[in-house]
């Protein structure tokens, strides 16, 4: 009777937990600690662009075009994210997250307690960039490793939901300290406090994160890189990986297009700054916050596929986007317009929130997951080489209607690609799916007829 208590005490305390796809406050506290990881890294620097631009510029005694240059450097994480795969494979993702915050940690202290020169910090962000290619597809890995089978849709919605949600509250309170205190070196202080948060957390991965993969197997040193190596190739030669990619590459396409309606509305129905300030922080901030969970739930307990959550909303991304393209260009459209837009964010959302969960999906060796995650990361993130400049490059050689019209029609064939490349990994998964039940029918009654003999 006492174990029976026992038990169903336990189910009671972890019931929420069980839910939404973790097995105990342990594994839930992991996952948090991975979560906040992916998002503390980058607070203290990448996260103050948007709303600290012009003060990243002072403290860093740089003007606009070597900023420029120091996030482009960083974007150079890109290529590196093949390679970047060996050492996930080798290593476990407690072991990169770790090296990775300190490595963090020491650069910006530098920054924030010296005056470095533009080379510095050119040196700086190819570090940052390097390390990067390793640390965010060790990220994924590891809320992909943290989460139960039937809510990966979750979890991953969880990590963007979470990440928005720590950028903007943290932002929110520098601004609030700053408009009390003012000040450059206020600033830096921020950047300087929020560098600190990561030897915390540095120790918050050690006690919940398990080793994992390669690094746990009982062979030599050249043993485990060899494995780790073959693990890499192998994972390059499965379809669905590849497939999963194209697809995040055309949702984070969408997704940069999505940072250009701001301006449009500016520009086209030219609404006043404050007008486009709101809607720019519902449409990219707000939004993001609620669509992770929104996504996570769809995707879990309506759709029960990452490959039919992102075929939906991709497909209502490129709908909405073809509907305004048709659209009258006038004041008394606005309105229309600006509902559209939420929808193509909320779209888009959607399927960010989750755009490297379909990897899950693709019967990848555990031990080789953090590869997988860098071979989808280098496609998945790839638009960021060319996307902005084209759109650029549009905005300055047209006149703001043709120019946008261009944007949006690129988007839409973008989505309408995109949609059919989920629909192509949907069917996959469902011959998987199916095959998968024919072998466990065949077993079964191969066991009951040895049974009967």
């Amino acid at each position: 009777m006492e174990n029976s208590s026992q038990l169903g005490s336990s189910q009671k305390k972890h019931g929420f937990l069980n839910k939404v796809g973790f097995q105990n406050g342990k594994q839930f506290s992991g996952f948090l600690s991975v979560v906040f990881a992916g998002q503390i890294i980058y607070s203290a620097f990448e996260a103050f662009k948007g709303t600290f631009y012009d003060l990243l510029l002072k403290v860093l005694h740089l003007n606009n075009a070597q900023l420029g240059v120091i996030f482009s450097l960083i974007g150079i994480s890109v290529f590196f994210y093949i390679p970047g795969g060996w050492i996930n494979n080798r290593f476990s993702v407690r072991s990169i997250l770790i090296v990775s915050m300190l490595i963090r940690f020491v650069t910006v202290l530098a920054m924030t307690l010296f005056t470095l020169s533009f080379g510095a910090l050119r040196v700086i962000a190819v570090i940052w960039g390097l390390v990067d290619a390793v640390f965010w597809p060790a990220v994924l890995n590891g809320v992909d490793m943290l989460s139960d089978p039937g809510h990966k849709g979750l979890a991953y919605g969880m990590l963007e939901s979470i990440r928005r949600a720590l950028e903007m509250s943290m932002n929110l309170i520098l601004v609030g300290v700053m408009s009390l205190m003012g000040g450059i070196a206020v600033f830096k202080g921020g950047m300087f406090v929020y560098n600190l948060l990561l030897l915390p957390l540095c120790w918050w991965v050690w006690k919940r994160v398990p080793n994992n993969g390669i690094a746990t197997e009982k062979t030599n040193e050249s043993g485990k890189s060899l494995e780790a190596l073959k693990g890499l190739g192998k994972v390059m030669t499965y379809p669905k990986i590849w497939l999963a990619a194209l697809v995040a590459l055309t949702i984070y396409w969408c997704y940069i297009n999505l940072i250009y309606t701001v301006p449009y509305l500016q520009a086209v129905f030219h609404v006043s700054q404050s007008v486009a300030s709101i809607f720019g922080i519902i449409n990219t901030g707000a939004m993001g916050v609620l669509c992770g969970a929104v996504s996570g739930i769809l995707t879990d307990y309506v759709f029960h596929s990452t490959s039919r959550m992102m075929f939906s909303a991709l497909l209502l991304a490129a709908i909405t986007m073809a509907i305004l393209l048709v659209m009258p260009k006038g004041m008394n459209m606005l309105w229309q317009t600006i509902i559209l837009l939420l929808i193509y964010s909320f779209a888009m959302f959607l399927a960010k929130s989750i755009i490297m969960a379909p990897i899950s999906e693709a019967d990848v060796p555990d031990k080789y997951t953090g590869s997988a995650m860098s071979v989808g990361s280098f496609a998945g993130y790839a638009p960021v080489f060319w996307a902005y400049g084209l759109n650029g490059s549009i905005i300055d050689h047209n006149k703001p209607v043709t120019a946008y019209t261009h944007i949006f029609t690129i988007g839409v064939i973008v989505a309408a690609a995109g949609t059919v490349c989920a629909l192509i990994l949907m069917i996959a998964n469902r011959k998987q799916d199916k095959k998968r039940h024919e072998e466990a029918m065949a077993k079964r009654e191969a066991k009951k007829e040895a049974e009967k003999a």
